[in-house]
């Protein structure tokens, strides 16, 4: 009616021009208000609606970057952004629903001027205190809030001045620069590694407390396996599973064997039943299902479901009868399937094994350690023979191996913060990793071979801009690639074969990672590019990852079915993956942040030290550096490199001084000196130290 109409309408002309009967119209202009808060109509000034399209308009949320500039994401996925200059956001905030018009079209895309701010959307702030005579100040830990929370009457609140505290924002100013609001929560001194744990729960609204009824049916849950729940079971508690996990972990939810025969090797991968006891639709399921995954910081796990399931239940402890799903995968000497089976069992683990320890027996020095566990050596050395084949038939494949260093925060008695160091990846991590894939894919292709809806794990080919760019910044290390007329696995595995090994190794890696794209879950079965396999789920996580929860209650459905018995349908998978992905990245972008608050808090008592470090981007502002003793990185700013006035070729991806002709490019390797912590934006500042560097 109002595309018919040509122009924007009254709300009274609409009701007239609908022929909406009197008993009806409070129920339509409900329906015209939603109208307006998705954002397919406009509410303009003098009370008339139009179409958001037809007057270059779109109401959607606005992110605001930490320099101040917004971003207003239209609902449309097919449009773009809309850029909206500081000076232009009239006030909004980080989160808002606001309506914005475009105003011109850059080679960069739209750019705009909020005209409404529709509903503000931040309630509560995290931030540190401090206090006045007549007023107190929150300032925000989350940089893209660029407002300060004033607190009326502080003293009130005690001597807290300095202590992190959540505040309520009861209104803003019409600025949007400041708000008024009032204290809610102490949580404490921000130094402390557990009030830095609590203020990223709270900035990325991590659900970490569970739901009464949640709990409740979690009491009544038995505290071990019960006779009842044998039925329809295959007993295997006597073959001796064991599970591989690393020092800390508290749940263990894989337990594997293998056995070698004269044609080939069996494989057994016994995963935790969760959800015999997790059922669909019930409390404990809503509260996995609003979490979708755990969370897990340096001091803490925020787990997807209550501890005593979690550690106790469905935890694959040694020598307690567990229930579990099964896949019983038969390869031939070359690492081929040739078959496999799935089946509930009851199991137990008969040792439980660190990824140290198995790698020890590998190694196969330490003579007291092999005699200790000389029942499993045989066991142990023909998971590694599977597990090699497995790497290589991979590999052949065109898989990607991305073997970036990932630090590893360890923690003293009492909780502080001791060191940074790099995590270990053995021969004993990937036994493992192989033998989940393993088991990923087999379910994978069960499923997907009797068209039995279900979530994949897909993993989408890298867009060819993203390609070009990337082969712009290998040439400008040197590298004589060429883009290529395919974009395959084994195109990026040659790159990461020519690179391996030398300086540049880890920066390329970093670049070859962040063209790709990011893996997700969904209904429909598009493959996994990185790991080059057709078919993918995630199957053996179920105690920490909601998808895999649905992997298991779809393929225990359909065991014994010659007809596939749909336990979800297409309709409910495709919103489900989306919640499920967009659940994975808020908890992966909150572990990073944890992540970065700790690396920042390590390095402030070495101001003045020296580093080594790698040079991984270069802007026209300066350079992005990698340290390589801690994996920590940070930048050299062009105003802190005195020696020259240094020119940025972006082509080349290097900085020239004009007087010396010194070059800085990418991967180069250079020495370093701390000059500054910045704890509030978490930036490093570094400077290089002249006579020192590698030529």
């Amino acid at each position: 009616m109002l595309k018919a109409a040509g122009h924007p309408l009254y709300m009274r002309e609409i009701i007239h021009n609908l022929h909406v009967p009197p008993e009806k119209r409070q129920a339509a202009k409900k329906l015209i208000k939603e109208l307006v808060r998705s954002g397919e109509i406009t509410l303009l000034k003098g009370n008339r609606y139009g179409l958001t399209r037809q007057m270059r308009l779109v109401t959607g949320a606005i992110t605001i970057h930490p320099d101040g500039f917004g971003f207003v994401h239209s609902p449309d996925p097919d449009e773009a952004d809309i850029f909206i200059p500081p000076r232009k956001l009239k006030g909004a905030v980080h989160g808002d629903m606001v309506t914005a018009r475009i105003e011109k079209d850059t080679p960069k895309g739209p750019e705009g001027a909020v005209i409404r701010i529709n509903e503000r959307t931040v309630q509560e702030v995290v931030g540190i205190f401090h206090t006045g005579r007549n007023l107190g100040v929150v300032i925000p830990e989350n940089e893209r809030l660029r407002f300060e929370v004033l607190i009326p009457n502080p003293k009130k609140y005690g001597d807290i001045d300095g202590m992190a505290v959540v505040a309520r924002v009861l209104h803003f100013s019409r600025t949007g620069s400041t708000a008024e609001g009032e204290i809610v929560k102490v949580l404490g001194d921000p130094e402390s590694i557990e009030v830095q744990s609590q203020i990223v729960i709270k900035k990325y609204q991590l659900p970490n407390k569970f739901s009464k009824p949640a709990m409740i049916q979690a009491d009544e849950l038995p505290d071990s396996v019960r006779k009842e729940d044998l039925s329809g079971r295959k007993d295997i508690r006597n073959l001796p599973l064991v599970t591989i996990d690393g020092e800390d972990a508290k749940d263990f939810d894989d337990a594997v064997h293998v056995k070698k025969t004269r044609s080939g090797f069996v494989l057994t991968v016994a995963i935790a039943d969760v959800s015999h006891y997790v059922e669909k639709g019930s409390f404990l399921d809503a509260d996995a299902l609003e979490r979708g995954t755990s969370v897990y910081f340096p001091d803490r796990v925020i787990p997807m479901l209550p501890e005593k399931l979690s550690n106790g239940l469905c935890s694959l402890v040694p020598d307690q009868d567990r229930l579990a799903m099964v896949a019983r995968i038969s390869f031939d000497l070359n690492g081929n399937v040739k078959k496999a089976t799935f089946f509930k069992a009851v199991m137990r683990s008969h040792y439980r094994f660190t990824y140290k320890i198995v790698q020890r027996l590998l190694d196969g020095k330490d003579k007291k350690l092999l005699n200790k566990h000389k029942k499993f050596l045989k066991g142990i050395r023909q998971m590694e023979e599977l597990a090699r084949l497995l790497m290589q038939k991979r590999k052949e494949r065109g898989s990607i191996d991305f073997d970036l260093p990932e630090p590893e925060v360890i923690l003293g008695l009492t909780g502080e913060l001791e060191s940074i160091v790099l995590r270990e990846r053995s021969m004993a991590h990937r036994l493992i990793e192989e033998f989940m894939i393993a088991a990923n894919e087999a379910v994978a292709r069960f499923l997907a071979e009797r068209d039995i809806p279900v979530l994949y794990r897909i993993h989408e080919p890298p867009e060819r801009e993203k390609i070009d760019d990337l082969v712009e910044y290998l040439r400008s290390l040197g590298y004589n690639i060429k883009t290529p007329k395919k974009i395959d696995p084994f195109w990026f595995q040659k790159i990461l074969g020519m690179v391996e090994g030398k300086p540049e190794e880890y920066v390329v890696n970093s670049m070859l990672l962040r063209s790709m794209n990011q893996a997700v879950y969904s209904p429909e079965n598009k493959g996994h590019f990185g790991l080059a396999s057709p078919t993918y789920l995630h199957f053996t996580s179920p105690i920490r990852r909601y998808p895999d929860l649905v992997a298991h209650r779809v393929l225990k459905g359909n065991l014994r079915r010659k007809r596939k018995r749909p336990i979800y349908t297409q309709e409910e998978l495709f919103p489900l993956g989306e919640h499920l992905s967009r659940r994975e990245r808020t908890a992966m972008e909150a572990e990073r942040e944890m992540l970065d608050r700790l690396k920042i808090r390590y390095m402030e008592d070495k101001i003045g030290e020296k580093f080594h470090g790698i040079i991984s981007g270069v802007t026209s502002f300066g350079m992005f550096v990698e340290l390589k003793e801690i994996f920590v990185s940070g930048v050299v700013r062009l105003v802190d490199m005195a020696d020259d006035y240094y020119e940025f070729d972006s082509k080349r991806h290097l900085l020239r001084g004009k007087r010396t002709g010194k070059v800085y490019r990418l991967g180069q390797e250079i020495v370093l000196r701390l000059i500054s912590v910045n704890k509030a934006r978490r930036h490093l500042n570094f400077e290089i130290v002249e006579e020192e560097q590698k030529r």
